[in-house]
Formats: C-alpha cells, structure tokens, sequence
C-alpha cells in the first residue's frame, strides 16, 4: 500500500517530514513511500524508485554542496562513488537543513581492509581538484562541540578531554612532513566503502573530503590493527602491501593516531548522552585515553 501524500514516514519528526516535504517539492520529486535508512546526525531516506534522500543538519549546507561537487569529480575521473541525482540543483535548502537527493546503490556489502586500501591508493594518485575548492584537512572540526554533549561524562573527564584536545592541537602545529598533501576522503573505514557483487568499490559520505597529508586516511585503517585487535596482522599487511607504504612508520603516526583515538572517543560519549546502552563503552574509552587499561590494544566495541 501506497502512503498518502500527508502521511509521515515512521521515526521523522514534524520538522524533518516538514523538510523532506518541502525539499522533495522544490526538487520535482514525490516524497511517498520514504522509509528511512538512518536517522542521526544526517536524516537518510530511500525512496520508490532508486533515489535516497539525505537531510543534514543545520548548517551544513557547505558540504553538503561539497558532496555534491566531489561526486561529481570522481566520477569524471572513473571512481565509484556515490552519484547525485542528476538535474536537481543541491543542495536544496529548507529550513537551514541542506537536502540532497541520490541514486540509490546496487546491492552491496560493507567493503574490507584490502578493498579500502586500494580504494585509498586510486583516491590519492588523482590530481587536486581544479574547478572547485576543497578546504584543508580539519581533523579538531566539531570536538570541542561533542564533549560539551558528553552530558553522562562526570566534569572531571570532561576537563580532562578539553585539555587533551588543547595538547593535542598544539602537537599538530608541527605535524611532522609525510606524503605530499592530496586530496582526502576524511573518513575512510570498512564502512565507507561498498563492495558490490561485481567488484565495484564505491565511496560513500564525502563530506568530510579534504586537502591534507594521505596518512590521515590511513589511520582509520591502521588503528583497527594496531589499537583494538580488529584485524589480524596478516590483514594490515595486505592493507599495506596494496596501498604501498605502512603508515606506522612515520614520525607523525603516534599524533593522527591519538587524534583519531579522541575522535572516535568523543563520538561514543555524546551519543552516550542520548543513548544509555553506549554509556559503558563511553566510559570503557574515556579511561582507556586516560590510561587507566594499560597499553594497547583496547577492548573498544566497534560502533554501530
């Protein structure tokens, strides 16, 4: 059965259903049928007929209008990636929320080590864009924000967290020379990356796509191994072997890997605050930063 044109989809709000209404009009496209994907930070909806719908949160038109423009360059130069729904104008912008509108993927599973590696080592070999800015890698962008909502954290930690990202800011202003700088995904994980059954690997989520050094990307990949036991040794080897170069040793290693460490940290403790069942492991990882578990490997729990 169809839904009316007035029925909400299931977990949206009045404002969100008032946004995906009015955003789906000024597009040209019907919003019945939407049934949601996620719903977070970023509202993502499928629709009838291949299109998903992402509704950001306020005040993210720029990357969103970022995403737009980076899907575009990678497929000009032959790299999956998710595609914008050609002939709309996007971002669209309702309310302060920036809407943007894409084909839906083939069926697909969450890409490996192996396939993120080579996915990485195609990324960085193209050339930085010419037609559009990209910013400089911000690897501090929203922290400060996110542990101010860790609201379950005592304000002992909390103190301790501002303090360690005010260290931890210091430390990149001399981040030690690597690679040369190339264009980023920003947040390249197992689960950015979608493996379909004809050996496509494509990239999703570009807006934190960037201009900065490549071992950024790396890191995501790396910690897997080297901070929680997630992969195996052989697996980080053949992550390395395909990409070419091991990002361990570099002398900046220690610092994006801390950096990483306190983002993945501060992610867990603000949905903490919205979420009881993620309270333990926020804690779990606050202590671990704060050297109460010993060395690594941690016993971190992968996030949803």
């Amino acid at each position: 059965m169809s839904r009316s044109p007035t029925e909400r989809p299931t977990g949206l709000d009045d404002g969100l259903a008032t946004v995906l209404a009015q955003a789906c009009a000024h597009a040209g496209v019907d919003p019945r049928g939407a049934q949601p994907i996620r719903l977070g930070e970023n509202a993502i909806l499928a629709l009838p007929g291949g299109i998903v719908i992402r509704i950001a949160r306020p005040g993210q038109d720029a990357a969103a209008t970022r995403e737009v423009q980076v899907a575009g360059w990678l497929a000009g130069h032959g790299v999956p990636a998710v595609r914008a729904v050609a002939d709309i104008e996007q971002p669209v912008l309702v309310s302060g929320r920036a809407v943007t509108f894409w084909y839906e993927l083939p069926p697909h599973q969450q890409g490996t080590p192996a396939q993120v590696a080579e996915a990485l080592r195609r990324l960085h070999e193209l050339p930085i864009p010419t037609g559009f800015t990209l910013a400089p890698l911000a690897p501090f962008v929203r922290l400060a924000d996110r542990i101010e909502a860790a609201t379950t954290l005592p304000d002992t930690d909390r103190t301790w967290l501002h303090r360690h990202l005010t260290d931890l800011k210091a430390r990149y202003a001399d981040l030690p020379d690597g690679r040369p700088h190339r264009v980023l995904h920003g947040d390249a994980w197992v689960g950015n990356v979608a493996a379909t059954a004809d050996g496509q690997v494509i990239w999703l989520d570009l807006e934190r796509c960037s201009i900065g050094p490549p071992e950024w990307d790396l890191i995501n990949t790396t910690l897997r191994y080297t901070s929680f036991a997630w992969i195996t040794a052989e697996q980080y080897r053949d992550f390395c072997r395909r990409y070419g170069y091991d990002v361990t040793t570099w002398p900046g290693f220690e610092l994006l890997r801390d950096i990483r460490e306190l983002r993945m940290t501060c992610y867990t403790a603000q949905r903490a605050a919205e979420d009881p069942a993620a309270r333990d492991e926020a804690d779990l990882r606050m202590a671990c930063l704060r050297g109460d578990h010993g060395p690594r490997p941690w016993s971190w729990t992968p996030a949803p």
